[in-house]
């Protein structure tokens, strides 16, 4: 059994499991014994007792057992921040001693925005899963954010430049967006070539007070030409409502192509973004996170270049991926 020795307050050393720390991590970013214990492939009863066994050599009580799940006491947030730095430092270990990239195995979680995730990400992970059979891919497509410090994600892509926390970003690519309507919708309602050809007009957008970022509110100042709106959660059924001829919708260039029974409106409006991939900072990575890195390497290489664009660019960073 693998043991440290731990220093308390009061000068008594006691000894502890260092993969209890490992269950410790899983209980405190799930909340629950059953969820920590699904993503740890163990029994909840096994989580429960190794928890126990942890707070029994530390002599010190790290949750509290509510009825809704575990919160962490004081203690344990102490220790959450100690055991989250020292699962830094193994990652980088194992990057470092573990052996060669080539053959990349074990598994990466890659969170990305839905509208990415589904409609360019998903198409490129099946190349490097078949170059490296022993590499477990997840890709989590959700229009939300992704905690790296809680393990949400081993690499997240996002809009957003990391403002806390132990993270590094470097941008992947950018694209653009623009504004989209199916050929019946157009047919039943004309032509719209320029914004105040909006007005009355059915925009298809965001729930506004489930954004996830104040990025995604791309109708901001075009008030006046959208009064009508049909408002989904997320960029897939947004589209999906675009194409059955619901309204106009902002839409990724790289989903449409798949779709050519949408068509750019208002040409003269585009929405510039960008693409960041953020990861945890503190050395090398874990081979499987090398190996997310490189599939986002690979989507980027694999985009056709952008067609040049004139118009008026609205939200210098954003998306709605």
């Amino acid at each position: 059994m693998r043991k440290c020795q731990y220093e308390l307050t009061g000068g008594q050393v006691s000894a502890f499991d260092w993969d209890d720390l490992r269950f410790f991590l899983a209980v405190a970013r799930a909340g629950r014994l059953t969820v920590a214990a699904r993503r740890l492939e163990a029994d909840h009863t096994t989580v429960s007792r190794r928890i126990s066994a942890l707070e029994n050599a530390l002599k010190t009580k790290l949750f509290e057992r509510k009825p809704q799940g575990y919160a962490l006491t004081e203690q344990g947030e102490r220790l959450l921040a100690k055991a989250e730095s020292m699962e830094t430092q193994a990652l980088a270990v194992a990057s470092e001693v573990g052996g060669s990239d080539l053959a990349l195995s074990g598994t990466v979680r890659i969170g990305a925005p839905d509208g990415l995730g589904t409609y360019f990400l998903a198409p490129e992970l099946g190349a490097l899963a078949e170059q490296h059979p022993d590499l477990t891919l997840q890709l989590v497509a959700l229009p939300r954010t992704f905690s790296l410090s809680k393990r949400e994600a081993d690499i997240a892509i996002t809009l957003e430049q990391p403002t806390e926390g132990r993270l590094v970003s470097r941008k992947l690519t950018d694209y653009r967006l623009r504004l989209y309507a199916s050929k019946v919708y157009l047919d039943r309602h004309g032509p719209i070539a320029d914004p105040a050809d909006l007005a009355g007009k059915t925009i298809v957008s965001y729930v506004p007070d489930l954004l996830y970022s104040s990025a995604l509110d791309y109708f901001s100042g075009l008030e006046k030409y959208t009064s009508r709106r049909y408002e989904c959660a997320s960029v897939v059924a947004q589209l999906e409502a675009v194409r059955a001829g619901f309204g106009v919708g902002v839409l990724h260039d790289y989903a449409i192509r798949q779709f050519p029974e949408l068509q750019v409106v208002a040409p003269s409006l585009f929405f510039p973004a960008d693409l960041l991939d953020r990861h945890a900072r503190g050395g090398a990575q874990p081979a499987s996170c090398r190996g997310g890195a490189r599939v986002h390497s690979r989507a980027r290489q694999s985009q056709p270049d952008p067609v040049p664009v004139t118009g008026v660019g609205l939200h210098g960073t954003g998306e709605t991926v």
